[in-house]
């Protein structure tokens, strides 16, 4: 079996995921840092294996880290080895810590924070009619960025004081490319502020869901310091960083496709269409790690030896032919059905994907309603991820937002 290794400056994602689905459902991939794992990256098999009880997140049944290959400074290590939190445990553990945040995050009690995400998009709007006019604006930094993390920090208590370094540290916590002799100082420095957040929770308590998972812990859920802790920092990390991928690739997907962009304005394909094409064809998140195999398991005409990593390779079975037919690889935002599985699927599916899906179908019509002409700045593809090997991020997005709706030319 050919191992591709992954590119930790993701120059070519579309490429890449091509080789990936080339290669068979099960390929061996290499990791930066030369650490070797395999990817499945064919729609069937990745949703066998996602609900296969003999793949699980306990890091200790990974054979390289038994035999102490994986360095603490490797780039990655605080997304193998993120902490205790329902992220990294199976069976009864990881329903007792997912219980809380599941119920938090219902479609119902999702939909209670309409106005407020209403409100905040109103607010960024603003600001961007604000700017001067004509000129380029990044509207990753100016509108993707400060929504999500508006809503997920509100959702979880957190000051928007905290805002600029919880940016600093997660650029660097997601990054292949931060200097190994910062990792260890970077995941320290995480802790410390989230430490910092708990504390603060824990002395005045409010309506959010970090001291709902306190109160909870205080009332006999058993919930661990170590647990709220990294439950919180998973529930920003994650929460913040899909949808500014999320609304950054709708964006460049529309303005790709002009002619799909037209009729989305025009209300002859809806914006829900739109938003679930996209996260099936330029998924936010192109890896995620990590699960491994507790026996050989059988993928296809491969086996999944045991003791090995797997990696799941959205960005490769979002465009799957066997899945999605021969147009996978096309954008139409009126493919139906769209099975699609960019939040994942089986027990460890993203417990956030109703507030990702709501804040982008709030945001999104906002926007061009307010700036109809809104299109790139630069040729498409002038575009540079960041060197991000699990999320498909980009740098910036620069766009003229046009003329606002209701203003003279």
């Amino acid at each position: 079996m050919t191992r591709i290794a992954l590119d930790p400056f993701v120059r070519d994602l579309d490429g890449e995921s091509a080789a990936l689905r080339a290669a068979g459902p099960l390929a061996e991939v290499e990791l930066p840092g030369g650490v070797h794992v395999y990817a499945v990256t064919h729609h069937k098999e990745a949703r066998a294996l996602l609900t296969d009880s003999r793949v699980v997140k306990d890091i200790n049944v990974w054979n390289a880290w038994q035999r102490g290959e994986i360095p603490a400074d490797w780039p990655l290590i605080g997304l193998v080895n993120p902490g205790r939190s329902m992220l990294t445990v199976d069976g009864p553990d990881h329903r007792r810590l997912r219980t809380l945040v599941a119920q938090a995050l219902t479609v119902k009690r999702v939909e209670k924070l309409r106005a407020g995400i209403e409100a905040l998009t109103n607010a960024s709007l603003e600001r961007l009619a604000a700017l001067p006019a004509g000129e380029p604006v990044d509207l990753k930094a100016e509108f993707a960025y400060p929504l999500p993390m508006n809503v997920i920090s509100e959702l979880m208590g957190v000051d928007a004081a905290d805002h600029p370094r919880l940016k600093e540290l997660f650029e660097k916590f997601f990054s292949t490319q931060t200097p190994p002799e910062e990792v260890p100082q970077m995941m320290a420095d995480l802790g410390t502020l989230f430490t910092k957040i708990v504390e603060e929770k824990k002395a005045n308590p409010g309506d959010d869901l970090t001291s709902a998972l306190i109160a909870a812990s205080e009332d006999g859920d058993h919930l661990t310091d170590e647990e709220i802790l990294n439950t919180l920092q998973l529930i920003i990390a994650a929460g913040h960083e899909t949808t500014i991928s999320l609304i950054v690739n709708v964006v460049e997907a529309l303005a790709i496709h002009p002619e799909q962009r037209k009729k989305v304005l025009s209300g002859e394909i809806p914006w829900e269409g739109v938003i679930e094409e996209t996260l099936r064809w330029n998924t936010p998140t192109s890896h995620v790690l990590i699960r491994f195999a507790t026996e050989d398991i059988k993928v296809g005409d491969k086996v999944l030896p045991k003791g090995e990593g797997l990696v799941v390779s959205f960005g490769a079975l979002g465009r799957d032919e066997e899945q999605y037919g021969p147009t996978a690889g096309d954008f139409d935002a009126t493919r139906t059905p769209n099975r699609h599985i960019a939040f994942g699927h089986g027990p460890h599916v993203c417990p956030g994907a109703a507030l990702s899906r709501l804040e982008a179908g709030i945001a999104l019509p906002a926007l061009y309603e307010r700036f109809p002409e809104l299109d790139l700045a630069v040729p498409a593809a002038e575009l540079r991820n960041k060197p991000i090997v699990t999320q498909n991020d980009l740098h910036d997005l620069p766009v003229k937002l046009g003329c606002p709706f209701g203003h003279d030319a």
